[in-house]
């Protein structure tokens, strides 16, 4: 089956301010989004994709911008199932005080269990991203043959939550994956099982460098983080 290219939006204007952006309109990339975004032709230079499939938000449609003039003939389809997780009633709050909400501690420990008030539950975010990427699957594959390579663009908790589906992990261990803003996660799909071949890819190292403020306690950023500096 196809070669599937996960891209995390940019970084974005929320994800400097500390704010868990969830669906709020008007979200869209910071000057180094922009940059990572200008970046991601010449990273994916050599990968014949077939199809672009983007989540319907403004982050991630800005993020394809410089790719689909760089390759004006690359089809792009909007696919509602990849959109942000709905957070609800946490949607555009400050994730400091969210820490302090008892439900944080579920979303990080029992995420299979977790609902957010006004949103949705997490295992149903899960489900509606897979089922995009196995729909998908058989679309590329139709059309373009089973070597076809194609990508996605989407957000932090979503390719999360599709990178554990394909390493056979259960949802209340995804807080174990990290992906930085603009990363490329690579999954090939097969008949019998995936195989995640490239996992959280910025092109360098910077990224695993040591952050004055990191967190010791091994709590994983909700929304998926603003990445290196």
């Amino acid at each position: 089956m196809a070669t599937l290219i996960l891209v995390r939006h940019g970084r974005s204007t929320a994800n400097t301010s500390g704010v868990l952006a969830g669906r709020t309109p008007g979200v869209a990339l910071d000057e180094r989004g922009a940059e990572q975004a200008a970046a991601l032709p010449g990273r994916l230079a050599g990968l014949p994709l077939a199809a672009a499939v983007s989540s319907p938000l403004q982050r991630c449609r800005e993020t394809l911008v410089p790719l689909l003039d760089a390759r004006p003939g690359l089809p792009l389809h909007t696919e509602e199932r990849i959109s942000e997780c709905d957070y609800g009633d946490w949607s555009g709050r400050k994730l400091a005080e969210l820490n302090d909400e008892p439900l944080m501690e579920v979303v990080q420990a029992h995420a299979s269990a977790a609902a957010f008030p006004g949103g949705e539950s997490m295992r149903a975010m899960q489900a509606r991203a897979v089922d995009a990427v196995r729909d998908w699957n058989a679309r590329i594959e139709a059309e373009h043959g089973e070597d076809a390579v194609y990508l996605m663009c989407s957000h932090g908790d979503i390719i999360k939550s599709i990178v554990a589906d394909a390493l056979g992990m259960h949802l209340d261990l995804f807080q174990r994956i990290h992906v930085d803003p603009c990363s490329v996660t690579a999954v090939r799909y097969t008949r019998l099982r995936p195989f995640v071949v490239r996992l959280g890819d910025t092109g360098d190292l910077a990224g695993l460098a040591p952050r004055e403020a990191r967190d010791t306690q091994g709590t994983a950023e909700v929304g998926g983080g603003a990445g290196a500096p």
